[in-house]
């Protein structure tokens, strides 16, 4: 550590650490960190140093010509409030975990699946690795290392380089809403784990008041002979012609019964009231897992993480002993190559990567904030990251193995199987089930798997969004429930905007948010800029000597040159292809959305992409000086305290170099040290 200069101060100024005067006669600096503790750039903003430092003119603080005084002059001698210890997981396993439980989504059953279906099989899988590779992966260390390094969440993490703090807010706007329209997944399936309580499943027959003319229960196209039907007990005075246009009691009870859907987004037609109280109770049931915060969540995870593997286990055993699975798997894994050269293949492999690994939610980083200090997140960065990409290749064998056994009971090929859209956990996987012995006791088992799958998920984007929210306000607005009221708020807002996807248009308005909010162009774009701030604003090297001093040693050099070079070209060259070859947004390759509808999903997807441009002109426009200044000074990474408390031995173990505390008890030492 190298001293940097030392200025006269008023008497009696003592060391600040973790909200105590101590009296030693200098400041301890952050050892081994580039650069000293400067205010934080919003405070710098206002002219000066915050209160806690005796800043702001009004409170006789240092203005000066750039908007706060010189980083070696300290104020008089003011009590700094103590601030209040961050949480941590009570074991390392808690956050392993809690990863787990957030890669083992909804993504990985309803979602990879669909996208494989939709890409021609086998083949998306060639993308999806490579983007993982040079992608996904770097960006998932770089963010929960940010995390545990910052000790913050998504938006006071950004205090690494002030002047892009957008980049939290942004991150704040996308999981929000993903939040708001993810938790209608687990509705769903609530409603059909209550409705799986039947002795004879609902989904199973033809006999329901919302079925039409053209249910049929079971059915063979290869036992038509001549016509008709030669299996009259299946169906029986039904024409082969008749045959090909009836329709699964699977797929009318998803349309007709649960959906309800109507003709278009601008017909939402009535809210469905059982899904109402669908919707409160899986509300009450997120609140109620984070409140609490890591301390309660971390230990649910543990079973809501390691159940819905035993469960698609024993439906991969069932699904791989249907005729007509051998048909479904060898389609999910042989790859059509012409699928390669169109665009919508590497743009779904680049979404599917960024959304499964909750890249750009801000929710790794409130994750990763929890970790000890010295935690080795690079080596949990790997393990997270093939358990995420594994399990949705394992669940693609369980989803396909069925497929290919309805494609051979319709006696259609296997892309015909199911509706493209997420309707394919609630379509495919009932009929798994349905046809299993006892089946509504699989059903029960398969829905409350499904639920769990969705539960872990959504505490980990409530909570991201959560301790985004307090670490804007650590200790100014203290309240013994703060976190609570908190959590509340956030639950009860997402709810309001729920209810208007309960209504017969609301598989419109999910899929509007879907689409647009948080995924495809927002997460490329938000991962573009990470990577830029990180690797060319802070520093690629510089922060690569910041992780070896957390884990205590450097990472190979691929994860530097993927934040520098590659990555940033990946994301931004899927971004542009994305754009150039946009298309208008439908449903069931069928329904066309209107233009206002449209217009309406580029304002969801613009709220949080202009949330980065505009805080950067914001905050150099509302800064002083020249641009070089403003830039120096915001950019300029702003410290908390446990760097203090981490970096302090450094400190220590060089204090014979340094001057004796009581030469001068009115001289206070700024030591500004580079690794």
């Amino acid at each position: 550590m190298q001293g940097s200069g030392e200025r006269e101060s008023g008497p009696g100024l003592q060391e600040e650490k973790r909200g105590h005067l101590i009296p030693n006669g200098h400041r301890a600096s952050a050892g081994g960190l580039n650069g000293s503790l400067p205010p934080a750039a919003d405070d710098k903003e206002k002219g000066g140093y915050p209160p806690e430092l005796g800043g702001y003119p009004e409170l006789g603080g240092y203005p000066d010509s750039v908007g706060y005084p010189d980083p070696g002059v300290y104020p008089p001698e003011r009590v700094v409030p103590a601030y209040q210890e961050r949480e941590t997981w009570t074991r390392q396993m808690d956050f392993i975990m809690s990863c787990v439980g957030f890669a083992v989504g909804l993504g990985n059953v309803w979602r990879f699946p669909y996208l494989c279906y939709k890409n021609g099989g086998g083949v998306f899988l060639i993308p999806y690795l490579l983007i993982a590779l040079v992608g996904g992966i770097p960006i998932f260390f770089l963010e929960i290392a940010l995390g545990q390094f910052m000790k913050a969440g998504s938006i006071n993490v950004w205090n690494i380089a002030p002047l892009f703090k957008g980049l939290g807010y942004a991150s704040m706007v996308i999981v929000f809403f993903c939040n708001t329209y993810y938790i209608m997944v687990l509705a769903w399936g609530f409603y059909y784990f209550i409705k799986s309580f039947n002795s004879v499943l609902p989904w199973s027959t033809c006999d329901n008041e919302w079925n039409t003319p053209s249910c049929i229960e079971f059915f063979r196209h290869p036992n038509c002979e001549n016509g008709s039907l030669a299996n009259a007990t299946a169906a029986p005075n039904l024409t082969c012609l008749q045959l090909a246009g009836g329709h699964s009691p699977i797929v009318e009870f998803w349309e007709n019964k649960v959906l309800g859907i109507s003709e278009g987004l601008d017909h939402p037609g009535r809210m469905n009231w059982e899904m109402l109280l669908c919707l409160v109770a899986v509300w009450i049931l997120v609140y109620f897992c984070v409140w609490k915060g890591v301390k309660s969540t971390g230990k649910i995870v543990y079973f809501t993480a390691t159940f819905p593997y035993v469960v698609l286990v024993i439906l991969f055993i069932r699904g791989v002993t249907l005729p007509g699975a051998y048909d479904g798997i060898m389609y999910y894994i042989k790859p059509d190559w012409s699928k390669l050269g169109e665009a919508q293949v590497w743009i779904d492999a680049g979404t599917q990567i960024f959304f499964s690994y909750a890249i750009g939610l801000g929710a790794l980083t409130a994750l990763g904030s929890y970790n000890r200090f010295n935690n080795d997140c690079y080596r949990d960065a790997f393990m997270l990251a093939l358990i995420n990409s594994g399990t949705s290749f394992f669940a693609g064998f369980v989803v396909f193995s069925i497929l290919g056994f309805m494609a051979a009971e319709q006696g259609v090929h296997i892309s015909q199987v199911a509706e493209s859209g997420p309707g394919l956990a609630f379509i495919a996987y009932p009929k798994a089930v349905s046809l299993m012995p006892v089946a509504p006791v699989w059903a029960a088992l398969f829905f409350f798997m499904l639920l769990l799958l969705g539960l872990d998920s959504q505490f980990v984007g409530v909570e991201g969004f959560v301790t985004g929210m307090l670490d804007l306000y650590p200790g100014r607005s203290y309240h013994r429930y703060k976190r609570e009221i908190a959590v509340a708020i956030c639950c009860f807002l997402c709810f309001i905007i729920d209810l208007s996807m309960i209504t017969q248009g609301g598989m419109y308005v999910f899929q509007l948010f879907d689409y647009y909010s948080a995924s495809g162009m927002t997460l490329l774009w938000q991962a573009f800029w990470e990577c830029i701030v990180v690797s060319w604003v802070y520093g690629a090297d510089r922060f690569m000597d910041d992780v070896a001093r957390m884990i205590g040693y450097r990472p190979f050099p691929w994860m530097k040159w993927c934040w520098s070079f590659i990555t940033p070209c990946v994301c931004m060259g899927i971004f542009l292809f994305h754009l150039m070859n946009y298309k208008p947004l439908t449903y069931n390759n069928v329904y066309v959305y209107p233009w206002w509808g449209e217009v309406i999903g580029w304002c969801l997807a613009l709220s949080s992409m202009l949330c980065i441009p505009v805080s950067v002109l914001y905050k150099l426009f509302r800064a002083k000086g020249s641009f070089k200044q403003r830039w120096a000074h915001l950019t300029t990474p702003v410290w908390g305290p446990h760097h203090m408390e981490y970096m302090a031995p450094d400190a220590h173990s060089r204090a014979p170099a340094l001057p004796p505390c009581n030469a001068d008890h009115n001289k206070v030492i700024i030591f500004e040290s580079v690794m």
